[in-house]
């Protein structure tokens, strides 16, 4: 009879009560809200001290008081890191308690062909799928999408822009979308997608769409940083830079975008090649950059609208983001942002922040809105979508399409604001 008890208790191991250490940790996000300075400074500390990832601040010089911190916190580093914050009463609460799972949905992708239905953009796609879908698209609309090669990232991939062009009339202007700078920010890519499908779905449907491609063609980067966004998807979800390798230490990456040439490497980004916020050698040292300003250059008599998408905190910037000096045409930026925002609450009940950037949020030198500004793009702006920090850099796929309507709204609206101002207005078709 102990014989087969001790056999029955061995076999059902798995089902009794897991009490104490015994516990089962995951992977978990934390919200943190320090109150003293003394806290902020033991905050700064745990993403050097502890196997972390902060997902908001971008750095830790920018936690203050009163302030929320979003931090990702691995199983291996999660009861070393929830006692300090008990021992120094540091106000905290599980954001997300499992975000293993969150990750392994994200990845789980049933079809990698975009003519399988709507579906497939309501999901996100490794690096691999995306350079697939951009030879479908092209493949399955010869006339009107081409594909173009800009250049490679420092691991030697391949940086395509999508360019749709409706139309070929003389001095035609553009505008420009770039998705993936920051490699976790997957559901940047996904808009990137959606944008292009939106567009030669409803050309000729939808009235806004089809003025703006009338008037504009429209150059697509998909992934920016596409070593980083590789990385997420076999190594680290949580990645942030790109994938270069310091001559000066041992740390790879560099933050895309603090590297371009906007008061570069000023208060607000770091010389330091271990941090998240790691300028580079110097300005444009990053192939990715390199490519993308070099592109811009040639094209900037064209280029009269830049977009740059980022996730998350949902709101609507414009530069300046490296000096708290306004630009020019700060009204107008403004304006354009407000009523962006606006129609984002009227349609989606949603609220989106709006404002410059080093005001909005903090300083961050070196950023491509304001490089695009400065080269004489007037119309610049950064899309920081979904969501507010509930699910941060995890985003359901479910919250996909919601995410890019909102971001699609703004896009168009701001859009048909910059025609109105720009160009001669366009003589109506003749009644048939």
């Amino acid at each position: 009879m102990k014989t087969l008890l001790i056999l029955f208790v061995l076999m059902n191991l798995d089902k009794l009560p897991r009490t104490g250490h015994c516990t089962e940790t995951r992977d978990q996000v934390l919200t943190i809200t320090p109150t003293t300075r003394e806290q902020v400074d033991i905050l700064k500390n745990v993403s050097t001290q502890y196997e972390t990832a902060l997902w908001q601040p971008a750095a830790p010089q920018f936690i203050k008081e009163e302030t929320e911190v979003h931090l990702f916190v691995p199983a291996n580093s999660s009861e070393a890191v929830t006692d300090l914050l008990q021992r120094h009463a540091i106000t905290h609460e599980v954001l997300l308690a499992n975000a293993n799972e969150l990750i392994e949905m994200q990845t789980r992708n049933d079809s990698t062909d975009p003519r399988s239905g709507s579906t497939f953009y309501e999901r996100y796609h490794s690096l691999e799928d995306i350079y697939h879908w951009m030879n479908r698209i092209q493949q399955d609309n010869p006339a009107t999408v081409k594909v173009i090669l800009i250049g490679s990232s420092s691991e030697k991939r391949p940086l395509y822009v999508l360019k749709l062009s409706m139309n070929n009339r003389p001095n035609k202007k553009a505008m420009w979308i770039d998705c993936g700078i920051h490699a976790r920010e997957w559901v940047s890519p996904a808009f990137c997608l959606w944008f292009v499908r939106h567009s030669l779905s409803y050309y000729r449907q939808n009235q806004d769409i089809t003025h703006i491609l009338d008037n504009m063609d429209v150059y697509i980067l998909p992934v920016m940083n596409p070593d980083g966004y590789h990385y997420t998807w076999t190594t680290n979800r949580m990645w942030r830079k790109n994938r270069s390798v310091s001559k000066r230490s041992g740390c790879i990456g560099v933050d895309l975008n603090r590297n371009f040439d906007a008061n570069w490497c000023t208060e607000g980004a770091s010389d330091e090649p271990c941090t998240e916020i790691y300028c580079g050698e110097f300005s444009e040292s990053e192939p990715e950059t390199q490519a993308v300003a070099d592109f811009l250059r040639k094209n900037k008599d064209s280029v009269q609208l830049y977009l740059t998408i980022h996730s998350y905190s949902q709101m609507l910037l414009f530069p300046y983001s490296c000096t708290l000096e306004e630009a020019e045409n700060h009204r107008d930026l403004l304006e354009m942002a407000q009523e962006a925002a606006q129609k984002i609450r009227r349609y989606y009940s949603n609220n989106y922040r709006y404002g410059s950037g080093a005001k909005t949020i903090y300083l961050a030198p070196g950023g491509s809105d304001d490089w695009a500004y400065n080269l004489g793009i007037k119309y610049s702006f950064t899309f920081e979508l979904q969501d507010h920090g509930r699910y941060g850099f995890l985003l359901p796929p479910s919250h996909i399409p919601k995410a890019c309507n909102e971001a699609l709204t703004a896009a168009k609206t701001i859009a048909l604001k910059v025609i109105e101002k720009t160009q001669a207005p366009t003589s109506p078709a003749p009644a048939l």
